[in-house]
């Protein structure tokens, strides 16, 4: 038993870790990609796949004891969901999106091109979830 929940913890650490990391590094994208002459489309949905991945890191997070498959159908459903919600436009919700906090939460434009991003970081975030790795054990 106090494997076990000495394996979540140390799970739930790597994620957390991650979390952090992801979300560094694409606020490092944003702020300095186009300086530093990476090409937009880098810029752009490098940045919305790091979002993806850190929606579901944040999934995986907060609901903490489910299959990783399902952590990336939860996260692909809000990361959709908070794509389309970009349709949906009041004076006081566009002003928001002019912020910082708002264009980097919700952004500013719907793009079809978003949704592939999102689901090519919540892959990848899936595909490196500490919890497969967990599962298979040291490599021998």
């Amino acid at each position: 038993m106090h494997k076990i929940i000495h394996t979540r913890s140390r799970v739930q650490f790597s994620r957390l870790a991650a979390l952090l990391l992801v979300i560094l590094l694409g606020l490092a994208l944003r702020r300095f990609g186009y300086a530093i002459e990476l090409p937009f489309i880098v810029v752009k949905y490098g940045g919305s796949a790091l979002w993806g991945a850190m929606v579901y890191l944040l999934v995986a997070l907060l609901v903490g004891r489910s299959r990783p498959a399902v952590f990336a159908v939860i996260a692909l459903a809000i990361a959709i969901a908070v794509e389309l919600f970009r349709l949906y436009h009041t004076p006081w919700l566009d002003v928001f999106r002019l912020t910082t906090a708002g264009a980097l939460l919700l952004g500013r434009v719907f793009s079809l091109w978003n949704m592939l991003a999102y689901a090519i970081g919540i892959a990848v975030a899936c595909a490196c979830d500490p919890v497969r790795r967990a599962a298979v054990g040291p490599r021998r």
